[in-house]
């Protein structure tokens, strides 16, 4: 399609079909040898952390695993492209994106869902990933849809709804809630001091005596 190359960076086809947590042909008996890291510069696979040293004032994210699916931070991945219409996750608090499209285990009825593999979605999203978002400007339906930060028009969709937490389970729960509550908490009871408020001694009675 005209002008992809205008609103697709050609570095993220080769980061989405990167092969990552392969063990590094290079540095495989020493630790921490995985392959998580890719260089937007070069767009070659990926590689590990002692091979980061021939990327030097390169462009390099980081990759991260959950539940068997690579994902990217979104704090890292929206300085490079526009993310917006991908819908974001809570993994230890921190909001991520996955890249590619997963499979799903059972359908679900489900107002909202991606434009391109059909998974369930908050209802401001329209993708599930990286990959259903470029799957979709591929397929031309969405003129204005572009990973492009020069145009920022639809950055304001990402943050129409908060993302979604999910554990190793699955989703447990949606937005920012669990932060909210934990900000809004239910007001304590007054605690008064001893000292504003001392304690009144209460006097003896008379005593009674015991009859003879």
């Amino acid at each position: 399609m005209a002008n992809d190359d205008t609103r697709v960076p050609p570095w993220l086809s080769p980061m989405l079909r990167a092969n990552y947590f392969a063990t590094c042909p290079f540095h495989g008996e020493s630790t921490k040898s995985e392959c998580n890291l890719f260089c937007l510069d070069c767009s070659g696979d990926a590689f590990c952390s002692y091979c980061s040293i021939h990327h030097k004032d390169h462009r390099i994210l980081q990759i991260r695993r959950s539940s068997y699916h690579n994902v990217v931070k979104v704090n890292e991945i929206q300085k490079h492209i526009d993310i917006s219409s991908v819908q974001a996750y809570v993994i230890n608090s921190a909001k991520i994106v996955f890249l590619n499209e997963r499979p799903r285990v059972r359908t679900v009825k489900a107002i909202k869902t991606c434009h391109i593999c059909f998974r369930s979605l908050l209802d401001c999203f329209g993708f599930c990933s990286l990959a259903c978002k470029l799957g979709g400007i591929k397929h031309g339906d969405y003129p204005k849809l572009t990973f492009s930060l020069t145009d920022n028009s639809n950055i304001e969709m990402f943050f129409l709804g908060g993302p979604a937490k999910i554990r190793k389970t699955g989703i447990i729960g949606v937005g920012d809630h669990s932060k909210m509550a934990g900000l809004i908490s239910p007001g304590t009871p007054p605690i008064h001091s001893h000292l504003s408020y001392p304690k009144q001694r209460r006097r003896k009675g008379i005593p009674c005596r015991a009859p003879f």
